[in-house]
């Protein structure tokens, strides 16, 4: 039971969470810091729009790409910023490369930011821009509404119940999660559950570093604390707490919005990045478990997969095509675990769009389906070169 369960819960917190939750809290203070300073700028010179654009979306999670959705809506922005933005931004799933390997990741978001830089410059320069095209209206088209960020305005247009959208954009439909929220009230009645969450990191950050970066000798930690595993202890808990503030949010699968890609108080930045964390680490955790079970169970090791060679890059650029961050981190959990090839990585996290997608259809339908489409086609290239390459 430890070794197939526990042991991998424990690993999802201690491995990836906590340095989630720092490396999260970081850049929520820096967008809470330091605001729309960048894409101030895009409506002065135009012509840097894809390489803001892909700045914005190479930084670790959804916020950079989101705050350009709006502009672009407005007309502030080109169609070749948000596809750079949305081809350069590997969502949620950086986080799992940055815990798991810091050096790894800069490599592949190097990579990423290349391939959005050019891709948004080829968009522009071929004029793609959907929503710049003229379209004949027929009688029974429905008035346009004017789409606004949120807090200025209207409210967005709702998605269909059960897609995954985000927090502040829209209520999305998902599972009852009634008996687990009443849990979550009854061990936490007094603490606010991200308080909690912050309350538990620290320890179990001080505990992670000198375990995961092998500076102390687990077995003579848990030995001098009278046979108490920290690790393991730490763990587990921080992942049930993590499930906990999951199903708080209504076990929404996703949680970035326009709101709080521009936090208005370090507050809301905290509680935020606690969710946030707390999302990525419930996903990472379904993959490693799932993994264990399977392996365990079945002596599956990820050689049987069709995931390798050209066939493994179409497949990981086609499950790109899919909105949000949820399906994405298991997706990259595999690869950490050892399931996955690079190209078929690759391909996944140039294809993927994170939650950024999920605004852009809720202000501009026709662009958000050609940008995800467009941004499959250098995940292919790429992935396939790759392959000729390693």
């Amino acid at each position: 039971m430890t070794d197939l369960v526990l042991r991998p819960l424990a690993d999802a917190f201690m491995q990836v969470g906590v340095y989630v939750a720092v490396l999260v809290a970081l850049f929520g203070w820096l967008r809470w810091r330091y605001g729309d300073r960048a894409t101030d700028g895009l409506t002065r010179r135009p012509r840097l729009g894809p390489l803001v654009g892909a700045l914005l979306g190479v930084s670790p999670g959804c916020g950079g790409a989101i705050v350009l959705m709006p502009l672009y809506a407005r007309g502030k922005v080109s169609f070749g910023t948000v596809v750079a933005a949305l081809a350069a931004t590997m969502g949620d799933s950086s986080w799992v490369v940055l815990a798991w390997n810091p050096l790894f990741a800069l490599k592949i978001h190097l990579l990423l930011f290349a391939v959005g830089l050019v891709t948004g410059y080829v968009v522009d320069a071929l004029g793609i821009d959907p929503a710049r095209t003229p379209r004949r209206r027929s009688a029974t088209d429905a008035p346009r509404a004017e789409v606004v960020p949120v807090g200025a305005g209207p409210a967005v247009p709702a998605f269909p119940v059960g897609a995954s959208a985000p927090a502040g954009l829209v209520a999305a439909g998902g599972p009852d999660l009634a008996g687990a929220r009443r849990l979550l009230a009854g061990l936490l009645p007094r603490v606010p559950a991200s308080t909690a969450f912050w309350g538990l990191t620290t320890p179990a950050f001080l505990v992670s570093v000198p375990v995961v970066f092998q500076l102390v000798d687990p077995d003579a930690l848990t030995r001098t604390l009278g046979g108490l595993d920290p690790y393991l202890a730490l763990g587990v808990l921080g992942t049930l707490t993590a499930v906990l503030i999951f199903a708080s949010g209504g076990g929404r699968l996703a949680d970035d919005s326009l709101e709080t890609a521009q936090p208005r108080s370090i507050r809301a930045t905290m509680r935020h990045s606690a969710h946030e964390a707390s999302f990525v680490t419930v996903w990472v955790a379904v993959a490693y478990v799932s993994w264990q079970i399977v392996t365990t169970t079945t002596g599956f090791d990820g050689s049987q997969l069709a995931v390798t060679g050209l066939v493994g890059v179409l497949i990981g650029a086609t499950i790109g095509l899919i909105p949000g961050c949820a399906v994405q981190i298991v997706f990259t959990g595999l690869y950490v675990s050892g399931g996955l090839p690079l190209p078929t990585l690759v391909a996944n996290a140039i294809s993927q769009d994170g939650d950024a997608l999920i605004p852009l259809a809720a202000m501009r339908r026709h662009s958000a389906v050609l940008a995800t489409v467009i941004t499959t086609i250098p995940a292919a290239a790429v992935g396939a070169a790759l392959l000729v390459l390693l």
